[in-house]
C-alpha cells in the first residue's frame, strides 16, 4: 500500500487502492471489444487475423502500463476506431499492400511524436477556451452514448431516416435496455456509495439478468457468457504481422512515391492531436487533474505517453493506439491516477494469451450500458458548467454536438464547431478575445475538409 501510494499518490487525488483497481478492471471490460473488431477491420487489409489481435493486445497493454507509470494518469490506450477504418478502406486502396499503409501510419506517428517534444503540442490545448473544452466533453459524451446505443441495436439504420429505433424483439436488443435502464437507475439511488458503483453493479446484473431471461424466456438465445472462438489462445500470430514494414524496401518506395502519402499523413497527425486532446480534456477534469482554466496538470508527461503510442503501433502491427474515451468508465467511479492505467494495461497483455477467458464481457448489452451511462454523465456533467449567457458558446455547443453525432467523428464535428466559434467572434468584433494558436488550430481544420474532401 505504502509503495503504491508513494507512487501513483492516490490518496493525495482523494481516491482508494481498490477504486483504482476496480478503476481499471472495468475500463479494460469497456474497451476488450477493441481487440477483434481492430483485427477483423485490419484483415481486411490482408493482415493476419490473430496476429493484428494479439499485436493490438500487447501495444495497448505496453503503452497503457507506460501512460500509468509516467504520466500517472487514469488514460487507458489502444487502437483507435475510425483511424483503423480510414487505414483499411482508404489509405490501403490508394496503396495497394497492408506493408505501405502502415509505413504511413508509422510517418505520421514519428511526426506527431516529434510534434509533442515541443511545447506545441500543450499550448495547443492551453489555447483552447475552457468553454470550449466543456463543449469538447459534452460532445464527446454525446458520441459515447450513441456508440453504446448503436452498438447494442438499440439504435439501428434505416434508409428513410438514417436512424430508427432498434428490433426490440430481439433478445440481445431487450437485454441491452434493461441493462442501461438497470444502471442509469443505480445512478439516482440515495445511497451515494451505490452511485458510484453503479456500472460495475449494473455490470454483474445484466449477465445475472441474461442468464434468468435464457432460462425463462429465450431459451433458444443463451445472451451471457458468450465465447469469442476466432480468438485462438496462446499469442500466435504475431509473427505474421510484426515488423512487416521492414522486410521490403519496395513497401517504403510505394508509399512515398504517392503523392497521396501526404495527405494522409496530415491527415492522421490532425485526427490524433484533435481526438486525444478532446479525451484528455474530459478525462482529466473528471480526475481533477485538470485546472480552472481548464489546463492539464503534468501535462507534458501525459501527452507524450500518448504521442509514444501513436509511433511504435505500426512497426508492431496494428493501428494508430490513442487516448480512449472509454477511460471516463474508472473516472466516473472515483478513480484518478494512473494505476488506472496500469491495472488495465496488465489485463490486455494478459488478453493476449488467454483472449477466450475474457471474451464473456464482450456483450454488446454489457457494453452499452456501459458507455450510454458514462456518457450521459459527461455530457450532462460539461454542458451544465458553459456559459450558456454567451449566445456564440450556446450555439457552438449546439453546432458541435449536434455534428459530432451526426458525421459520427469527435474530430470533424469539433472542427465545423471550432470554425464557426473564430469566425462569429470575429464578426461580432471580439476576436481579441481568441488565442492566435486558435486562429491557427481553426486554419488546419480548414486545410484538414479541404484535403479530406480531395483524398476521399
Amino acid at each position: 500500500m505504502k509503495v503504491l501510494n508513494k507512487l501513483f499518490k492516490f490518496r493525495e487525488r482523494g481516491s482508494k487502492l481498490t477504486t483504482e483497481l476496480l478503476g481499471g478492471l472495468i475500463t479494460f471490460i469497456a474497451m476488450i471489444y477493441i481487440l477483434p473488431l481492430n483485427a477483423s477491420i485490419l484483415s481486411d487489409m490482408g493482415m493476419n487475423r490473430d496476429g493484428v489481435f494479439v499485436a493490438t493486445a500487447i501495444v495497448s497493454g505496453v503503452i497503457s502500463i507506460f501512460m500509468g507509470l509516467y504520466g500517472n494518469f487514469p488514460i487507458v490506450l489502444s487502437a483507435g476506431m475510425g483511424v483503423n477504418a480510414y487505414l483499411a478502406y482508404v489509405i490501403y486502396t490508394a496503396l495497394g499492400s497492408w506493408q505501405a499503409a502502415l509505413i504511413v501510419m508509422f510517418l505520421a506517428g514519428v511526426i506527431f511524436l516529434l510534434l509533442t517534444l515541443t511545447p506545441i503540442r500543450v499550448k495547443i490545448i492551453n489555447a483552447i477556451p475552457n468553454d470550449i473544452k466543456l463543449i469538447i466533453g459534452a460532445g464527446l459524451g454525446a458520441f459515447i452514448a450513441f456508440v453504446g446505443l448503436k452498438n447494442s441495436g438499440v439504435i439501428a439504420m434505416d434508409t428513410a431516416t438514417l436512424v430508427t429505433l432498434g428490433d426490440l424483439s430481439k433478445p440481445e436488443v431487450i437485454l441491452s435496455v434493461v441493462a442501461i435502464l438497470v444502471v442509469m437507475c443505480l445512478m439516482f439511488v440515495p445511497n451515494k456509495n451505490i452511485q458510484r458503483l453503479a456500472i460495475p453493479i449494473g455490470l454483474v446484473a445484466t449477465v445475472v439478468i441474461g442468464i434468468i431471461l435464457h432460462y425463462a424466456i429465450f431459451p433458444e438465445n443463451f445472451l451471457l457468457p458468450h465465447y469469442d472462438t476466432a480468438a485462438k489462445w496462446g499469442g500466435r500470430g504475431i509473427e505474421e504481422v510484426a515488423f512487416g514494414i521492414f522486410k521490403d524496401g519496395e513497401f517504403w518506395i510505394t508509399a512515398l512515391k504517392n503523392p497521396s502519402t501526404y495527405a494522409f499523413i496530415f491527415s492522421l497527425i490532425f485526427v490524433n492531436l484533435t481526438d486525444t486532446t478532446a479525451t484528455l480534456l474530459a478525462v482529466g477534469r473528471g480526475a481533477g487533474i485538470v485546472d480552472e482554466k481548464g489546463n492539464l496538470i503534468g501535462g507534458k508527461k501525459v501527452v507524450l505517453a500518448d504521442a509514444v503510442g501513436a509511433a511504435v503501433c505500426a512497426p508492431i502491427g496494428t493501428s494508430t493506439v490513442t487516448s480512449f474515451a472509454e477511460s471516463t468508465v474508472a473516472v466516473e467511479l472515483g478513480a484518478k491516477t494512473g494505476l488506472v492505467a496500469v491495472t488495465a494495461g496488465l489485463l490486455f497483455l494478459l488478453s493476449a494469451f488467454i483472449y477466450p477467458l475474457f471474451s464473456i464481457f464482450n456483450s454488446p448489452a454489457v457494453l452499452s450500458a456501459a458507455l450510454v451511462c458514462v456518457g450521459a454523465s459527461m455530457f450532462v456533467g460539461n454542458l451544465k458548467d458553459i456559459n450558456w449567457n454567451d449566445r456564440i458558446v450556446g450555439f457552438t455547443a449546439f453546432l458541435t454536438v449536434v455534428l459530432v453525432l451526426l458525421t459520427y467523428s469527435i474530430s470533424d464535428g469539433l472542427g465545423f464547431g471550432l470554425i464557426f466559434y473564430c469566425l462569429a467572434m470575429l464578426v461580432s468584433k471580439r476576436g481579441k478575445e481568441i488565442s492566435p494558436m486558435l486562429y491557427g488550430l481553426a486554419g488546419l481544420y480548414i486545410v484538414y475538409f479541404v484535403i479530406k474532401t480531395i483524398v476521399g
